[in-house]
């Protein structure tokens, strides 16, 4: 193990306070200060949009559905993913049990693939599926994207009008709920105020609720421009925490019935070299620590979340043999992870997963090691640590004794933190959390905001929300609603509807010139939730032993990088999930498969990463020059000595891609731009430097382009010498 540099967090406690007249709750239940603020709020006609900034694991969700568990009031919670909507619904459904509200709120879960399959046995389109759902429930659980998409009438046949759909779902609800509300980037924030907008433009005043315990000003400043009333509950900034420093502190406390939220930890912060794999030979190296902490303190429960789906791959089966002879369990979850195994890695001693179970996940455990690649990812992270005192099993309560963590590092972040002259931590000292995240931002890679997306893309979606309003079938019942709504997203985005119809044109007709075909890439992807991904390839998993969970799509970047493959045809694809699912009797949804690039078998996950990279036949200069989000056609992939690659290229090829082409080498633009992790810009070479070793251009697709097509002028300026070539 290389040097200790670890600090002691406190234990934090939450002020609860004496119930307010009129609120039912289960006897010997108080409610924290944010909770009851909450409710006032989401109860005060003067406020339409509330944002609860409360810290991890100190109770917004019951905040959020307090109101709900009172009696005769309905809410759709958003969750941007299915494992936290799943954690969600059992939290609820257990609030219901307990509180016994007298018309029985009915919970419905919803995402793309139960509606599909739902709308198939039920022999329904997805529309009157959707609708359904939607009647049987006062409290219905999806994600923003269905939430996007049923306003943009994606779930609509050709002679419906466009408020079929929103029209019914939003007056049904009183209440909407975005949780987890940080991880979203420019494009979905910007989606999610044009539906806002949309709502309360056409609707009788609607509630809007954002939990997030790490508020996004910018957000909260537009809504207002757009005559949104917004209150920010902030339970930190009204001295409604306490870090207590001992254990007497931490009684007196009790006395006075202030909650305990998290466990205090110890934290050791572990540097690596920045590079592939530092964190997986890590763990290896160290497996003995894993080991050795169930052996000390036995009942104990362990996360590993990694950046890298790949390196979950690789390691459960390490980890999983490793900790067999002492009969303990190992899980995964990750996107490539089967449902049936994301539900039962939650049980397990040692979980193993990616982002899917840092967002918002409800986890019992006592130890957690993690990576993270920029301050908002690390506190995400570290939050999921220290928010219980034990779990139960098989009817027995188990403690926990302690609660540490690792934090796997790039080794300039700990010189920052512990190195410098007078550096913000000294090691085995004491700190609070609020000044530990304070610090970490300050000293961690700061990742873009995307600032300039919402004027320069966000009204793509406003203009063709306006269109619909002008549908001869709602013409003139939402007359006023229309002009009101373009007023406000005119005065959001900062531009003007009529310059977004010129832009919006122009792009079709570049396209029909370069295609024949009428449609618009760009506008699509602009007005989509989470951009097209013209390179995702359904897979069929032969690691997978649940052989109705085989069939998944992964994004080609990361199948030439990581995969062990063999090339398969759609028809066999399509074949042989239809087979499965008749032979289990178990439905498959295969919508996602409509669109993709190829489809091929996964047999194994390889030790190594391969080098790849796309080409263009053409000369790139030009099109760099452009400075621009073009649709370009003639975009293929190479890798040596690999012999399918042919008949992928040849298909990608064809395809007209939305992309943004930079003459600048891929890792410049990620430093120069602070480009979070997973954004998907990738090599290109052209005909004249398919011969370089570092590819002297890099490409971004769909709405990655988008994104940089904000920031991209930075490279274009002269008059700073950084930027010049």
């Amino acid at each position: 193990m290389s040097e200790n540099y670890s600090i002691q967090l406190k234990p934090v406690y939450s002020q609860t306070v004496p119930t307010p007249d009129g609120v039912k709750l289960p006897d010997n239940w108080s409610l924290s200060w944010h909770q009851v603020e909450t409710l006032k709020a989401l109860r005060d006609p003067n406020i339409d949009v509330v944002f609860n900034t409360a810290m991890t694991g100190d109770g917004k969700s019951l905040a959020a559905y307090l109101e709900v568990l009172q009696g005769e009031f309905s809410a759709i919670g958003l969750y941007p993913t299915n494992e936290l909507a799943r954690d969600q619904e059992a939290q609820i459904k257990g609030y219901i049990d307990i509180f016994k509200p007298g018309n029985q709120p009915r919970v419905v879960r919803l995402n793309g693939a139960d509606l599909e399959i739902y709308a198939e046995n039920e022999e329904l389109k997805k529309g009157a599926a959707l609708l359904t759902r939607v009647v049987q429930s006062e409290i219905l659980l999806t994600n923003p994207d269905i939430f996007h998409y049923l306003h943009h009438g994606a779930y609509l046949s050709h002679d419906d009008s466009p408020d079929k759909l929103w029209g019914r779902v939003n007056k049904n609800f009183d209440l909407f709920i975005f949780d987890e509300f940080h991880v979203f980037a420019a494009p979905q924030i910007a989606s999610v105020i044009n539906t806002m907008l949309l709502i309360h433009c056409t609707n009788r005043r609607k509630k809007f609720l954002f939990l997030s315990a790490t508020p996004d000003k910018d957000l909260i400043c537009r809504l207002e421009t757009a005559g949104f009333r917004c209150q920010e509950i902030n339970p930190l900034e009204e001295n409604k925490y306490h870090f207590p420093d001992n254990t007497e502190q931490e009684a007196k406390l009790k006395n006075q019935d202030w909650r305990q939220v998290a466990r205090g930890i110890a934290l050791n912060f572990m540097p690596l070299e920045p590079s592939f794999k530092a964190s997986e030979t890590w763990l290896k190296a160290n497996s003995n620590l894993i080991v050795s902490q169930f052996q000390e303190y036995p009942g104990s429960k362990g996360a590993i979340i990694l950046n890298s789906i790949a390196a979950v791959k690789r390691l459960t089966p390490f980890f999983q043999e490793l900790l067999e002879p002492y009969n303990l369990t190992v899980g995964e979850n990750t996107g490539l992870s089967s449902k049936g195994e994301k539900e039962l890695s939650l049980s397990a001693d040692l979980v193993l997963g990616t982002s899917t179970i840092d967002v918002g996940v409800d986890f019992k455990i006592n130890f957690l090691i993690f990576e993270s690649s920029d301050s908002g990812n690390f506190i995400q992270r570290l939050g999921r640590l220290g928010r219980h005192d034990g779990y139960e099993k098989n009817g027995q309560e188990i403690k926990f004794n302690n609660f540490t963590a690792y934090a796997l590092v790039p080794n300039f972040l700990v010189e920052r933190l512990f190195q410098t002259d007078s550096p913000p931590l000294q090691v085995d000292n004491i700190y609070d959390r609020p000044f530990l995240q304070q610090t970490i931002k300050e000293q961690y890679r700061k990742i873009n905001d995307f600032h300039g997306y919402y004027r320069r893309w966000g009204a793509v979606q406003s203009f063709w929300l306006c269109c619909k309003l002008s549908d001869r079938t709602i013409k003139q019942q939402y007359a006023q609603s229309r002009e009101k709504f373009q007023k406000a997203c005119e005065q959001v985005f900062d531009t003007s509807l009529k310059s977004q119809a010129g832009r919006i044109t122009g792009w079709a007709k570049n396209w029909k010139e370069l295609s024949g075909k009428s449609g618009n890439p760009i506008a699509d992807d602009a007005a989509s939730f989470r951009g097209s991904s013209p390179l995702q390839c359904g897979l069929y998993d032969l690691t997978e032993t649940n052989e109705n969970e085989r069939f998944k799509t992964y994004d080609l970047p990361g199948i030439l990088s990581n995969l062990e493959i063999e090339m398969w045809t759609e028809a066999g694809f399509i074949r042989a999930l239809k087979e499965t699912a008749q032979r289990t009797g178990q439905p498959i949804a295969k919508g996602r498969f409509a669109h993709c690039l190829a489809f091929i078998k996964l047999r194994s996950y390889r030790e190594e990463r391969l080098n790849w990279k796309f080409t263009y036949s053409g000369d790139l200069q030009p099109i760099a020059d452009a400075w621009k989000v073009q649709v370009l056609t003639g975009v293929g992939v190479w890798q040596p000595h690999n012999g399918w690659i042919g008949q992928i290229d040849k298909k990608l090829k064809k395809e007209g891609l939305v992309c943004y082409v930079i003459r600048r080498p891929v890792a410049e633009v990620r430093m120069r731009l602070r480009l979070p992790m997973h954004f998907q810009l990738y090599p290109i070479s052209d005909q004249y430097s398919i011969h370089e070793a570092t590819q002297p251009y890099s490409i971004a697709f769909g709405q990655s382009a988008l994104l940089l097509d904000t920031l991209a002028y930075t490279f274009k300026s002269k008059g700073d010498e950084l930027w010049i070539a």
